[in-house]
């Protein structure tokens, strides 16, 4: 319990003192990701591509080579065959269904499993036009976009606009990096993904909106304490909470990716990377943030200050 025991006790970390260094690796990462989404793109589920997935099992080790040969011999455009697990007696069929109806999908469901014969265990099977498809992935940027201006109105609404700005850059932020991470490390994007990063925002804000209480309570209670000062020890108050509430989230996260298996890899895989942005955001991005304006000042004076008097 030691190794955690500072955790508890208070803290006095200079956090101001690398707001700089925070703000060009957060920069550097949003670029990173922007860069990777617009090469190298989505691994999009079967929700948004549309086709045929299919889940066996088999008593013993699939000879995936074997496998391909079979279904080669179906006339089914672009399969791929991929292995669950580390036994290699379960494999995932992904087939694209361009231009094909429901029931010339089923009939190509049928054909497979005829093809592949009855010695296998047919533990799921998916299918989704590309029509459906599309209104899907439509659907769920629809969905972020909504989530996202809602969560920002809340802020805008319960603080002043400056942190209203500073919670929307954060939030931004949290999203935009996790889709590069997803796109970089190839994670299925699916429908169950997108209900993970509306998770991850709703966490990011919730962190954020526990720092700004205790800013917007210090300012009203140490009048005389300079801002670089202040917005400080309003992260050094609650960083014991933070950590403890992030620690707590992650275990059972980190638990989830473990042994959710392949269907909630990249919900749970979303889940873990967003505690710790989320975490690393409150405070290196909407927290320091604040710190470009005059928070005392009041709203017609002008309160640009940016980080000039870090120390």
């Amino acid at each position: 319990m030691k190794l955690f025991s500072w955790v508890t006790k208070d803290t006095n970390i200079n956090f101001m003192k690398t707001a700089k260094l925070a703000a060009a690796f957060s920069i550097l990462l949003c670029i990173g990701s922007i860069a990777c989404m617009s090469l190298k793109g989505f691994n999009y589920g079967i929700d948004f591509s549309g086709g045929i997935l299919m889940e066996i099992k088999s008593d013993s080790v699939i000879d995936l080579e074997q496998m391909r040969k079979d279904l080669s011999q179906v006339d089914i455009h672009d399969v791929n065959l991929q292995t669950i697990g580390e036994t290699g007696e379960e494999v995932m069929i992904r087939a694209q269904a361009d231009g094909m109806d429901e029931k010339q999908q089923m009939s190509t469901i049928n054909l497979i499993k005829q093809t592949l014969g009855s010695s296998y265990e047919y533990r799921r099977v998916e299918l989704v036009g590309p029509q459906v498809g599309d209104e899907l992935k439509m659907d769920g940027v629809i969905a972020s976009v909504i989530a996202v201006l809602a969560i920002s109105a809340y802020i805008w609404v319960r603080f002043e606009w400056q942190f209203a700005l500073g919670a929307m850059i954060g939030l931004i932020h949290d999203v935009l990096t996790t889709l590069g991470v997803l796109s970089l490390f190839n994670f299925d994007f699916s429908l169950t993904t997108v209900a993970a990063i509306l998770t991850l925002a709703g966490y990011s804000v919730n962190d954020t909106v526990v720092t700004y209480d205790r800013v917007r309570e210090n300012l009203r209670k140490y009048k005389k304490m300079p801002q670089v000062e202040l917005l400080n020890k309003s992260i050094n108050d609650i960083f014991s909470r933070t950590i403890l509430t992030g620690l707590t989230t992650l275990f059972a996260a980190l638990a989830l990716f473990v042994f959710g298996g392949d269907t909630l890899e990249s919900f749970s895989f979303v889940i873990v990377w967003g505690v710790i942005i989320g975490t690393y955001s409150s405070i290196y991005v909407s927290a320091t943030f604040l710190n470009l304006f005059d928070l005392r000042k009041k709203p017609d004076e002008k309160a640009i200050n940016p980080f000039g008097n870090v120390q």
